[in-house]
């Protein structure tokens, strides 16, 4: 039950780091203290599970006709979404979160490569390979 836990927490770690450098590299994003920084990644991890999806099967058809660049926005609209949701934590204007929300997820995709090792695994195996019976 609790074997995730470790995974959950390092990619917390990494969205936090994410976060914390992009607060640097882009002046219209801030953090108030730590404790925003860590809460927002938190919020943002829970946001980017639940509420992105959403809008990404209401927006399919707008996605398709810009050749999935929608998805940049509806990243920014994430990060809007928690600024507005967490206090201590502000972004500036749209323009800042779109381009944060490039920054951030490049930077997140190449620390996780840096600590675990290499890529994404497309080869790992399904849960009827890994388990031949399901009762």
């Amino acid at each position: 039950m609790f074997e995730h836990i470790p995974t959950f927490l390092v990619y917390w770690g990494l969205t936090s780091a994410s976060l914390w450098v992009a607060s640097f590299v882009f002046k219209g994003m801030r953090f108030s203290d730590s404790t925003s920084l860590l809460v927002a990644a938190l919020v943002l991890g829970f946001v980017n599970a639940i509420v992105r999806p959403i809008l990404i099967v209401l927006t399919l058809p707008l996605t398709l006709l810009t050749l999935g660049l929608f998805l940049l926005v509806i990243n920014a609209l994430m990060l809007m979404l928690v600024s507005k949701l967490i206090r201590g934590f502000s972004v500036s204007s749209f323009g800042t979160a779109f381009f944060a929300s490039i920054f951030i997820s490049v930077l997140s995709f190449f620390l996780g490569v840096v600590l675990f090792g290499g890529g994404v695994s497309w080869n790992s195996p399904m849960p009827m390979q890994a388990h031949t019976q399901w009762l």
